[in-house]
């Protein structure tokens, strides 16, 4: 059977060339005599093999010396409960900017442990903008002010960063990972599941600020505690080895493409041509305010629930696979992350036109 186009919101697409090399690789990876999923995570070979992971993460993302990166497990939910009880270290206060359903969990774990304050939600209109900030009701003492970077299941994304001064910056960016050029010195802490845009799911990517870490809050356990992790060059116990693995390959290709600025410029060709035939269709509209389009997920309806339900099945049976919306939103999602490739976009919009036609 031929691969199909795979618009899924995570586990999503991973590179061809990317899956090939694991594929090669899978039984015997170098000269090691056995499979990476095999070896001890004490072993030199995967040694190498993690410290190139962080090593080509620090370029491709131009991480600063003084952020440790690490690759942990538990996925981004665990976050939600792991950066309050890590973080709040003073006023046990965190404000937060409720866009999408990850956002509303980041808080509701916050509230566990301290005060979680929503400063601004765009829950009215189905999280379909970024809102606008009043900073007169963000919270000069906070801890920590917390983020999502886009919205996996809405579709929207963040082109300004809100000004939280000292205050430092948390951002989700599970699924905008190395999607576009970020300036990694403006935030505290960043993390990421790997399974949108990094590699399968299984390992966690943290970025955080050396000043941050320590002095968690009583009864913190060990292992959500970020220091044990730091101290231990994210080997305190058995990592994720087959996926950061993975994601090390995937940081190969992003580096054999153009690096994350070469990755964006084809990221925004592939969300334009897909936006821009959604603008001029007369039967399929974004749901997404302009400003604030995501270049990574884009959702879409038609004006029934036949139609939608039509091109799902007519668009599965093409080969477009996935493309279901999240049942908050309805209609249709087109999760077009960096494995994407133009001509899967290109050959979607095709067949949607075709079922314009058809449709009319």
């Amino acid at each position: 059977m031929e691969r199909v186009y795979n618009f899924s919101a995570g586990p999503s697409m991973l590179p061809l060339p990317v899956l090939e090399k694991a594929q090669k690789e899978l039984v015997c990876y170098g000269d090691s005599g056995m499979s990476v999923m095999e070896m001890s995570h004490r072993s030199k070979v995967f040694e190498e093999i993690i410290q190139g992971a962080e090593k080509l993460l620090r370029e491709l993302m131009n991480i600063p010396d003084n952020y440790k990166v690490m690759f942990l497990q538990g996925g981004g939910s665990t976050q939600f409960a792991m950066i309050p009880m890590n973080l709040f270290k003073n006023s046990k206060k965190a404000d937060f900017i409720k866009t999408g359903q990850w956002a509303k969990k980041a808080a509701e774990e916050a509230s566990k442990f301290g005060t979680a304050n929503i400063v601004a939600s765009s829950e009215d209109k189905t999280y379909s903008y970024i809102p606008v900030l009043d900073k007169s009701k963000f919270s000069p003492d906070a801890d920590y002010f917390y983020i999502t970077y886009n919205n996996t299941i809405y579709g929207t994304r963040y082109t300004e960063l809100p000004d939280t001064g000292n205050v430092p910056l948390v951002a989700d960016i599970s699924s905008n990972i190395m999607s576009e050029v970020m300036d990694v010195s403006k935030f505290g802490l960043l993390f990421a599941g790997a399974q949108k845009n990094v590699g399968p799911a299984g390992v966690t990517i943290v970025i955080m600020r050396d000043d941050l870490i320590g002095a968690p809050i009583d009864g913190t356990p060990t292992m959500l505690t970020y220091e044990t992790h730091a101290k231990a060059d994210s080997l305190y116990n058995t990592p994720p080895c087959f996926a950061i693995y993975v994601a090390k390959l995937v940081f190969e290709w992003i580096k054999e493409n153009g690096g994350v600025k070469g990755i964006q410029a084809m990221n925004e060709e592939k969300a334009g041509i897909l936006y821009d035939f959604l603008d001029a269709s007369r039967i399929f509209k974004g749901t997404v305010v302009y400003k604030d389009r995501s270049l990574m997920n884009v959702p879409f309806v038609t004006d029934s629930e036949e139609l939608n339900a039509k091109f799902i099945k007519e668009a599965a049976a093409n080969g477009f696979v996935n493309l279901k919306g999240h049942r908050t939103v309805g209609g249709m999602r087109a999760s077009i992350y960096n494995a994407m490739p133009i001509e899967g976009v290109s050959k979607l919009v095709e067949f949607m036109k075709k079922f314009e036609t058809e449709n009319k």
